[in-house]
Protein backbone atom coordinates (compact mmCIF):
# COMPACT_ATOMS: atom_id res chain seq x y z
CA UNK A 1 0.00 0.00 0.00
CA UNK A 2 1.10 3.66 -0.65
CA UNK A 3 0.55 6.26 1.81
CA UNK A 4 -0.19 9.97 0.32
CA UNK A 5 1.39 12.54 2.29
CA UNK A 6 -0.29 16.12 2.30
CA UNK A 7 3.43 17.83 2.68
CA UNK A 8 4.71 19.12 -0.27
CA UNK A 9 8.68 18.77 -0.93
CA UNK A 10 11.02 21.29 -0.09
CA UNK A 11 11.37 24.10 -2.68
CA UNK A 12 14.20 24.22 -4.42
CA UNK A 13 17.02 23.95 -7.07
CA UNK A 14 20.50 22.87 -5.55
CA UNK A 15 21.88 21.28 -2.65
CA UNK A 16 22.55 24.64 -0.77
CA UNK A 17 18.96 25.84 -1.45
CA UNK A 18 17.34 22.86 0.15
CA UNK A 19 19.86 21.73 2.86
CA UNK A 20 19.44 24.43 5.42
CA UNK A 21 15.61 24.26 4.81
CA UNK A 22 15.61 20.15 5.89
CA UNK A 23 18.52 21.24 8.42
CA UNK A 24 15.83 23.38 10.27
CA UNK A 25 13.06 20.96 10.10
CA UNK A 26 15.66 18.31 11.95
CA UNK A 27 16.98 20.78 14.87
CA UNK A 28 13.01 21.66 15.24
CA UNK A 29 12.84 18.47 15.95
CA UNK A 30 16.23 17.53 17.72
CA UNK A 31 15.39 20.76 20.17
CA UNK A 32 12.65 18.61 22.04
CA UNK A 33 15.11 16.27 23.45
CA UNK A 34 18.84 16.22 24.86
CA UNK A 35 19.29 13.40 23.38
CA UNK A 36 19.28 11.96 20.49
CA UNK A 37 16.63 13.01 17.73
CA UNK A 38 13.57 10.71 17.52
CA UNK A 39 9.60 11.01 15.72
CA UNK A 40 6.96 8.45 17.27
CA UNK A 41 5.70 6.15 14.63
CA UNK A 42 1.97 5.27 14.09
CA UNK A 43 2.64 2.32 12.57
CA UNK A 44 5.33 0.94 15.16
CA UNK A 45 2.87 1.38 18.05
CA UNK A 46 3.95 5.01 18.93
CA UNK A 47 7.98 3.61 19.26
CA UNK A 48 10.52 6.35 18.87
CA UNK A 49 12.48 6.20 15.36
CA UNK A 50 15.89 7.68 15.98
CA UNK A 51 16.60 10.28 12.83
CA UNK A 52 20.45 10.66 13.24
CA UNK A 53 21.44 7.94 11.36
CA UNK A 54 20.01 9.44 8.19
CA UNK A 55 22.19 12.56 8.25
CA UNK A 56 25.17 10.22 7.97
CA UNK A 57 24.23 7.97 5.64
CA UNK A 58 23.04 11.49 3.32
CA UNK A 59 26.76 12.90 3.73
CA UNK A 60 27.62 9.47 1.64
CA UNK A 61 25.91 11.00 -1.17
CA UNK A 62 26.96 13.32 -3.69
CA UNK A 63 25.23 17.07 -3.59
CA UNK A 64 22.62 16.22 -6.54
CA UNK A 65 21.80 13.33 -4.63
CA UNK A 66 21.96 14.93 -1.79
CA UNK A 67 19.63 17.86 -2.95
CA UNK A 68 17.23 14.92 -4.67
CA UNK A 69 16.58 12.87 -1.70
CA UNK A 70 16.23 16.43 1.21
CA UNK A 71 13.58 17.76 -1.40
CA UNK A 72 11.63 14.82 -0.05
CA UNK A 73 11.85 14.82 3.72
CA UNK A 74 9.23 16.80 5.49
CA UNK A 75 7.32 14.14 3.01
CA UNK A 76 9.06 11.52 5.09
CA UNK A 77 8.94 12.52 8.48
CA UNK A 78 5.27 12.99 7.89
CA UNK A 79 4.85 8.92 6.67
CA UNK A 80 7.09 7.90 9.49
CA UNK A 81 4.63 9.66 12.20
CA UNK A 82 0.87 8.92 10.19
CA UNK A 83 1.59 5.56 8.18
CA UNK A 84 0.00 2.54 9.09
CA UNK A 85 0.18 0.95 5.96
CA UNK A 86 2.08 -2.14 5.78
CA UNK A 87 5.74 -1.61 4.53
CA UNK A 88 7.91 -4.59 2.66
CA UNK A 89 10.35 -6.08 4.65
CA UNK A 90 13.10 -8.14 4.84
CA UNK A 91 16.29 -9.02 6.63
CA UNK A 92 19.46 -7.06 5.69
CA UNK A 93 21.51 -9.30 3.12
CA UNK A 94 24.63 -7.73 5.09
CA UNK A 95 23.64 -7.76 8.66
CA UNK A 96 21.60 -10.90 9.83
CA UNK A 97 20.60 -9.25 12.76
CA UNK A 98 18.55 -6.38 10.98
CA UNK A 99 15.38 -5.85 9.67
CA UNK A 100 14.99 -3.46 6.83
CA UNK A 101 11.55 -2.00 6.20
CA UNK A 102 10.71 -0.26 3.23
CA UNK A 103 7.62 2.15 3.10
CA UNK A 104 6.36 3.51 0.15
CA UNK A 105 4.36 7.22 -0.12
CA UNK A 106 3.28 9.70 -2.09
CA UNK A 107 3.54 14.03 -1.62
CA UNK A 108 1.44 16.80 -2.15
CA UNK A 109 2.79 16.96 -5.77
CA UNK A 110 1.71 13.47 -6.72
CA UNK A 111 5.52 12.07 -6.54
CA UNK A 112 6.23 8.93 -5.57
CA UNK A 113 9.35 8.37 -3.10
CA UNK A 114 10.48 5.79 -0.71
CA UNK A 115 11.50 5.61 2.94
CA UNK A 116 13.53 2.90 4.58
CA UNK A 117 13.90 2.15 8.47
CA UNK A 118 16.53 -0.12 9.81
CA UNK A 119 15.12 -2.05 13.01
CA UNK A 120 17.90 -3.76 15.33
CA UNK A 121 16.23 -7.68 16.37
CA UNK A 122 18.61 -7.23 19.65
CA UNK A 123 17.20 -4.34 20.97
CA UNK A 124 14.08 -3.50 18.71
CA UNK A 125 15.71 0.52 17.90
CA UNK A 126 14.52 1.34 14.58
CA UNK A 127 16.70 4.15 12.81
CA UNK A 128 14.80 6.24 9.83
CA UNK A 129 17.93 5.14 7.41
CA UNK A 130 17.43 6.42 4.24
CA UNK A 131 14.62 8.07 1.66
CA UNK A 132 14.88 8.11 -1.87
CA UNK A 133 12.49 9.59 -4.76
CA UNK A 134 11.23 6.97 -7.30
CA UNK A 135 13.35 7.55 -10.56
Amino acid sequence: MIFYTKTKPLSGTNYSEIYPKALALYKQIASRTKRRPYIRSTYFKKEKIFLDYFWLHIRTKNPRDRARRLRQYPCALELIKLNRTEPESKKNPNKSSEILHRFAGINGNKEEFFVQIKENKKNGQKYFMSLFPKD
